[in-house]
C-alpha cells in the first residue's frame, strides 16, 4: 500500500517521540502488504474499525489512535489524523 502522507506520522512522532516505534511498526506493516478489502486488512490489524469511510485504527497498545481513509482499488492509504 502507498501511505499518503508519512509526514504527519512523522510531525506526531516528533510532537510524542513515545510513539515513534509504534507509528514505525504500522506503516512498515501498511507498506509491506497489499490489501483487497477491510476484510483482508483486519485480520493483520484486528483492532481497526470502519467508521464511515474512515478507518480507525489502534497503534501502540491502544495508546494511538489513527484515522485514514484507504481506497483499496487504488492501494492508497490517506492519513487524516494521529
Amino acid at each position: 500500500m502507498h501511505v499518503i502522507t508519512r509526514k504527519r506520522l512523522n510531525e506526531f512522532a516528533e510532537k510524542y517521540p513515545e510513539t515513534e516505534n509504534a507509528l514505525a511498526d504500522w506503516y512498515r506493516l501498511i507498506k509491506q502488504n497489499n490489501f483487497s478489502n477491510f476484510a483482508e486488512l483486519q485480520m493483520m490489524f484486528s483492532s481497526a474499525d470502519k467508521v464511515g469511510k474512515l478507518t480507525v485504527f489502534n497503534v501502540g497498545g491502544n495508546k494511538i489512535r489513527l484515522i485514514a481513509t484507504i481506497h483499496y482499488n487504488r492501494k492508497k492509504v490517506y492519513i487524516a489524523a494521529c
